[in-house]
């Protein structure tokens, strides 16, 4: 009995093989070396979204609202509130977060006007990692402020 060929002479059974080893080796590459930010990443992000402006210290502005410790990376609880008096003269652009142990820096941002009334906002971000939150505002006359937290991502709630 003869064996089925494909059009290109290769066996079914020869190109199932071929085709699954070459995808275990692309998923154990992948998987080799998961990728992360880390500081530098955080810096060359947010250089991009200020520019040169100067960066002051914003932990008397800036609340981080963040759990200390977090069981489930999946879900992290984020709140972020800025003491601004959001009036046309003096309010809050822009609010971005950035975590250094996540694939991409970026977590979000968020944009107000004197309208918003309030410079705060929350969601949810997913953390691969104990890691850094960072998070900058930009006021409207010009300056950038800075604070960041570290949130302690435990494996299976065990502490660890």
């Amino acid at each position: 009995m003869s064996k089925p060929m494909t059009a290109a002479g290769i066996t079914r059974r020869h190109f199932i093989i071929t085709v699954g080893a070459g995808s275990a080796a692309a998923a154990a590459l992948v998987a080799a070396a998961p990728a992360k930010a880390d500081l530098a990443m955080v810096e060359e992000s947010l250089s991009k979204l200020i520019g040169d402006a100067t960066v002051e210290d914003g932990a008397e502005i800036i609340r981080l609202d963040l759990p200390q410790i977090a069981e489930n990376g999946n879900t992290v609880p984020l709140g972020v509130s800025i003491d601004s008096p959001m009036t046309p003269d003096s309010y809050v652009r822009h609010l971005h977060v950035f975590a250094d142990g996540n694939p991409r820096p970026d977590v979000v941002s968020f944009h107000f006007s004197p309208k918003s009334g309030l410079a705060e906002a929350s969601t949810r971000m997913r953390l691969a990692q104990t890691q850094n939150i960072v998070a900058v505002a930009e006021m409207s006359d010009g300056k950038v402020y800075r604070t960041q937290a570290e949130v302690k991502v435990t494996i299976g709630g065990c502490g660890g």
